[in-house]
């Protein structure tokens, strides 16, 4: 079963600035929570374009795993699209994009994904849903640190068929 979660966050800086924060894979680990203990383990720096893979070890809810994520769209400064290719989940690709928004940017988070072992694996699915939610509002706190955020704009909001707390999608 499909799940999603959506986020967005207005940024008060150029949409090509707030684009290249992003697109340098070193910035996860600043906007990543320490409890994950994430690590970049791919040369870095490291050159983003479609079919770049990137090498990743962390801990999720106390499981270190490694994680093969690839770059599947590559739209400077417009959108960039990565896909788990070895990790944690059955199925998960993170949509980046990046509006123009005023004087700032809006960036805007789509993650789809699927949990392992169906239909064993949705048992979890409240517990996980918990986690990527304290993900990335951890992730917008930092972010705000970062580039000075507007904390009234950050948000996750579900999609069409999701809800609140974890995105389930039919």
């Amino acid at each position: 079963m499909r799940h999603l979660l959506e986020t967005s966050l207005r940024i008060p800086q150029a949409r090509d600035d707030v684009f290249r924060f992003f697109s340098d894979a070193s910035n996860l680990e600043r906007i990543t929570p320490p409890r994950l203990r994430f690590r970049i383990l791919s040369d870095v720096p490291i050159e983003m374009m479609v079919g770049t893979r990137i090498e990743y070890r962390l801990s999720l809810l106390r499981l270190p795993f490694r994680w093969t994520s690839e770059i599947s769209e590559w739209q400077p400064p417009i959108r960039f699209v990565d896909r788990q290719l070895r990790g944690p989940y059955r199925s998960w690709q993170h949509t980046h994009e990046f509006s123009d928004d005023g004087d700032g940017t809006l960036m805007r988070d789509r993650v789809e994904y699927e949990l392992p072992l169906w239909p064993l694996g949705e048992i979890a699915r409240p517990l996980v849903g918990s986690e990527l939610r304290r993900i990335f509002e951890f992730r917008s706190a930092s972010i705000r640190n970062l580039l000075g955020a507007d904390a009234r704009a950050a948000h996750a909001h579900p999609g069409a068929a999701s809800d609140a707390r974890g995105g389930a999608s039919s």
